[in-house]
């Protein structure tokens, strides 16, 4: 039986990577997202607003996926927000194609927020997880929009006797524009910037972060684990943790990534030093970079996430995951994460969005 493939969010960081993946193994691929992607040589591109039930009924009329991949989410002000319309459109996509009956597994993409808290309450004081974090640790006993996402998947699972995974990266680091959550990019914009004005590559993160332990997660890694979850009868009905599978400092890395750009490393200094704030006002210098060098994206806002990126390296505590439970079940995949910084940097200046 052919494998059909649905992928929720198929232009973001996480959806565009499963869906080549998919391509790359043979499957049939139809990738959703309200602009999807027109280039990607075989894949079928599917518009639609998973917010609009009547638009998504038009939308999958003619598909009958045998598997679903949902990799997307979307950002709220408060968490209630983020519950209310991220677990409708959990609901919504997979209400659309129970009619069909064809589908047999659905794999859900959340992340470390399942151990650390949603953004308002983020790796605060009360709420701080032991690590490496497990897939074992409990829900944490406040608000989160991934459990409302995975409740969602339990739900139509009864219903509709599909298998299901749940797959948690860490900062997951890969090729995307507009996408809500990119460190790597953020990174790689902030190390041009500092090239172009001079400035040094300041860390802007915690004593935490630079001298702890933590992980990261290739895009790739995770598209991997997400097809291998699908191939494994083994695999069905259980939650994963995904990172490359190596362990770093930032206190290392920093100064590589200065080195690739070719600017100057300053490490933590004593106080945690946002992003945001540094590059509160480059919006109008990134364009003048896009003209002088021939960029294809001025819009700043549009690559770089630094809210995302001091949420993460503001932690006040080390974090990294534990991969065991994959690891026995025989996903062995391993991805070396200065190699996923320099491939994403590569990238990204041979596509002319950084110069």
């Amino acid at each position: 039986m052919q494998r059909i493939a649905l992928v929720v969010g198929a232009s973001g960081i996480a959806g565009s990577h499963v869906a080549l993946e998919l391509l790359a193994n043979g499957w049939q691929v139809h990738g959703l997202a309200r602009h999807p992607k027109q280039d990607v040589d075989g894949l079928h591109p599917v518009a639609a607003d998973l917010l609009d039930p009547a638009s998504l009924a038009t939308a999958l009329a003619g598909v009958r996926p045998t598997h679903l991949f949902i990799t997307t989410w979307m950002r709220n002000a408060t968490e209630a927000e983020n519950i209310r319309v991220n677990g409708a459109m959990v609901r919504n996509v997979l209400a659309a194609v129970s009619a069909s009956g064809t589908v047999r597994h659905v794999a859900l993409v959340t992340g470390l927020k399942h151990y650390l808290g949603p953004f308002d309450a983020y790796a605060t004081s009360g709420t701080l997880p032991d690590t490496p974090l497990r897939e074992t640790q409990p829900r944490l006993p406040i608000e989160n929009f991934y459990y409302a996402q995975e409740d969602e998947v339990y739900a139509a699972a009864e219903r509709d006797r599909f298998t299901w995974s749940v797959h948690r990266p860490h900062t997951v680091i890969g090729m995307a524009v507009g996408n809500a959550m990119n460190l790597g990019t953020t990174l790689a914009v902030y190390a041009s910037l500092c090239k172009e004005t001079g400035r040094p590559f300041q860390f802007p993160g915690s004593a935490a972060q630079w001298h702890g332990l933590s992980d990261v997660t290739d895009a790739r890694a995770l598209a991997r684990q997400l097809v291998w979850a699908a191939d494994t009868d083994a695999a069905s009905n259980t939650a994963f943790n995904i990172v490359n599978g190596d362990l770093f400092r930032w206190s290392w890395l920093w100064g590589r990534l200065a080195d690739w750009f070719g600017v100057q490393a300053a490490g933590f200094n004593g106080t945690v030093q946002p992003l945001e704030a540094m590059m509160a006002n480059d919006a109008p210098v990134w364009r003048d970079i896009a003209q002088r060098h021939g960029l294809v994206e001025a819009d700043l806002s549009r690559l770089a996430s630094p809210w995302h990126t001091d949420l993460d390296l503001s932690r006040p505590i080390e974090v990294m995951t534990d991969m065991a439970r994959s690891r026995k079940l025989g996903f062995a995949h391993y991805q070396a994460t200065d190699a996923s910084f320099f491939d994403l940097f590569a990238q990204l200046r041979s596509e002319k969005l950084i110069p």
